[in-house]
């Protein structure tokens, strides 16, 4: 038998709450029952909890559950749990009132900056997410009886300002939450939420990991047409992540892992993690054994799934994954988050910042481990990820060292077999300090540059880099374990340098410099609007001449992606460096001493500066004109 029905007013701070849930918070609406379930499961939670603290708390906890239940004539969506249930008085602090500190204030600065998404924070807390309710039901009657109590409680409202309160008799423990539904209307986004079909699909976008079952009866046809009522479950309630990793199988894993991502291929490295403390979490996270089709596309989505306590929040957090692990998949469940955090407060949030740290870290251990175990799977693993992998060294400072201790790249040591930068420093030469590079477009390019030559000849390594990141984290990079990066390609390489004390060989660089002392200035001059520079070379052996930057310069390639981007520069001019015992270099110097002011040296000069440019595959300046010069020079020599 019920008691007299009361009437009282929303708190002002709640009534404009609800108008920013049913007006401007949710894009889709769905959410509303995800809301109300998560609700239902903190319910069963809280009695499950208090039984065993509470052992004379008489309640039933043997099929704890959650119930869905339609009435089409009605137009009636109920949620039932038989949790804990609500008092009276809880029922008015936590759907009457929001009786949090600092509430009213966030509110007022929402309202004043017109920031819907700052009030996401709110939504999910307990009673709080209850309120998305009114984005589809124009009425919401919820009856309770909390557990240890004899009385029930009736609350119903409109969501427009009051809500009427009344006692009931005979409940049982829990609560049920019945929606009147508003019409169906397209325009505004509002489904048919009666139809099972669209429940079963909110369910298993949403809820589908809730650890109790969610239960719905629905109409089934058996073999000869009868139809029968029969209940379902409708979510899983298979976290795998929530139990410990020697309880899954390998066969669970895939199978999750190729649910959540759409691959075919089973995973090639599973990571399972617990954080407990201050800020308790679970993840699972998975490396691709290929990358997807879309890993360079501007559009395709980015970073894990989170869950709140096993409630689905978000497909794609980009705050808990770096764009330069775009590649991993997999879910954190985190227990401590409001369940509507915004993106905006996720990426500002201390808290999820740690998170991210550690789950790179984790990530990048992972990949470790493989290269450390396994060679041959670690390379195919960074032939499908190694591109994406270096963009970190320019996006995360953090975590540069172990980056670094994962890069592989092609080198002269074996045109077979990528090599470490920690193999490479292992097999440096006695003396060497310094890990040479070049980069180009493909390795065929890198292999035939005339810096090549001399590097060859006595036998150090070069890396060779061909991604066009490379030529931007080479430049960001320092040192690695002590040796500095550099670029055979730039400033001065000085491989044939005399031994201190060798009187012969110092007197032997002395006179080839008098020698070209003359020539040197004169290209410089005959050559100014397209090098800064011309000097004789210790990087050739073959080549005539080639072209270098000074240590600090921009590499061309480098140049030309800037460019291609929009970024106006200024021209950047490089050095000609000239091979000494060359026979064309030597004739050139010869024809100098003899007639220095021949018109046709000059020409001479813009033809070894071309050739220089091309054997490197870099672009002329201006390739009619040096067509024009060859043609006419091999014309005269026949």
């Amino acid at each position: 038998m019920g008691s007299t029905v009361e009437t009282l007013e929303f708190q002002a701070e709640t009534r404009q709450l609800l108008r920013l849930v049913i007006h401007s918070i949710y894009s889709n609406k769905d959410i509303f029952l995800r809301e109300l379930i998560s609700n239902a499961s903190d319910a069963l939670d809280k009695l499950r909890l208090e039984s065993l603290i509470d052992s004379g708390l008489d309640a039933d906890t043997s099929d704890l559950h959650i119930a869905l239940e339609v009435d089409p004539d009605a137009r009636t969506l109920t949620v039932r749990d038989n949790g804990i249930g609500m008092s009276r008085e809880d029922i008015v602090e936590l759907i009457g009132t929001i009786a949090k500190s600092g509430t009213a204030g966030l509110l007022e600065k929402i309202k004043e900056t017109g920031d819907a998404a700052a009030a996401q924070s709110l939504i999910g807390q307990f009673g709080v997410g209850f309120y998305s309710a009114f984005m589809v039901a124009d009425r919401v009657t919820l009856l309770t009886r909390r557990a240890g109590t004899e009385a029930g409680t009736r609350w119903e409202s409109d969501g427009e300002g009051t809500y009427e309160i009344q006692a009931v008799d005979g409940l049982p423990v829990g609560t049920s939450v019945t929606l009147h539904l508003k019409p169906v209307d397209g325009e505004d986004g509002l489904a048919d939420y009666l139809a099972e079909w669209k429940i079963r699909q909110i369910v298993k976008q949403y809820s589908d990991f809730i650890r109790w079952p969610i239960r719905m009866a629905g109409e089934r046809a058996d073999e000869e047409g009868a139809t029968t009522r029969q209940v379902d479950t409708l979510n899983s309630m298979k976290a795998l992540w929530a139990r410990p990793r020697a309880e899954v199988t390998e066969a669970e894993y895939t199978e999750f892992y190729q649910q959540i991502s759409h691959d075919w291929l089973a995973p090639a490295e599973t990571i399972h993690m617990r954080a407990e403390g201050t800020f308790e979490y679970e993840a699972l996270l998975f490396i691709p054994a290929q990358a997807p089709f879309d890993l360079f596309s501007r559009d395709a989505k980015r970073g894990v799934q989170l869950y709140v306590k096993r409630v689905f929040i978000m497909d794609d957090c980009e705050a808990l994954m770096p764009d330069y692990l775009r590649f991993v998949k997999g879910v954190v469940d985190a227990h401590d988050l409001s369940l509507n955090i915004s993106r905006e407060i996720l990426q500002q949030d201390r808290q999820i910042r740690a998170v991210r740290r550690r789950l790179v870290k984790k990530v990048l251990g992972a990949l470790k481990d493989v290269q450390t175990k396994d060679t041959e799977r670690y390379l195919k693993l960074w032939g499908q990820f190694g591109r994406v992998l270096k963009e970190g060294l320019l996006e995360d400072a953090d975590s540069t060292a172990a980056l670094l201790e994962l890069v592989s790249a092609a080198s002269t040591h074996d045109p077979e077999r990528p090599t470490t930068l920690r193999e490479y420093v292992g097999r440096m030469k006695d003396g060497q300090e310094a890990i040479y590079y070049l980069t180009g477009e493909d390795r065929a390019t890198v292999e035939n540059s005339p810096h090549m030559e001399a590097f060859a000849a006595q036998g150090y390594e070069v890396l060779i880099l061909t991604d066009p990141v490379d030529e931007v984290w080479v430049e960001r990079v320092p040192d690695f374990d002590g040796h500095r990066l550099q670029s055979i390609a730039k400033g001065q390489v000085d491989l044939d340098r005399p031994a201190e004390g060798d009187e012969a060989a110092e007197a032997e660089k002395a006179r080839r410099e008098q020698e070209f002392s003359a020539l040197l200035p004169w290209l410089t001059t005959a050559l100014s609007g397209q090098v800064k520079e011309v000097r004789l070379s210790s990087r050739l052996t073959t080549s005539a001449a080639c072209v270098v930057g000074d240590a600090q310069d921009m590499t061309p390639t480098l140049e030309k992606m800037y460019r291609a981007m929009g970024q106006e520069l200024p021209p950047v001019k490089r050095i000609l460096e000239l091979n000494p015992g060359h026979p064309l270099i030597t004739a050139l110097r010869a024809a100098h001493e003899a007639n220095p002011e021949d018109p046709s040296l000059a020409e001479v000069a813009e033809l070894v500066h071309g050739g220089a440019l091309l054997a490197e595959g870099g672009d002329l300046p201006d390739p009619a004109r040096f067509t024009r010069l060859l043609t006419d020079r091999l014309a005269r020599g026949l």
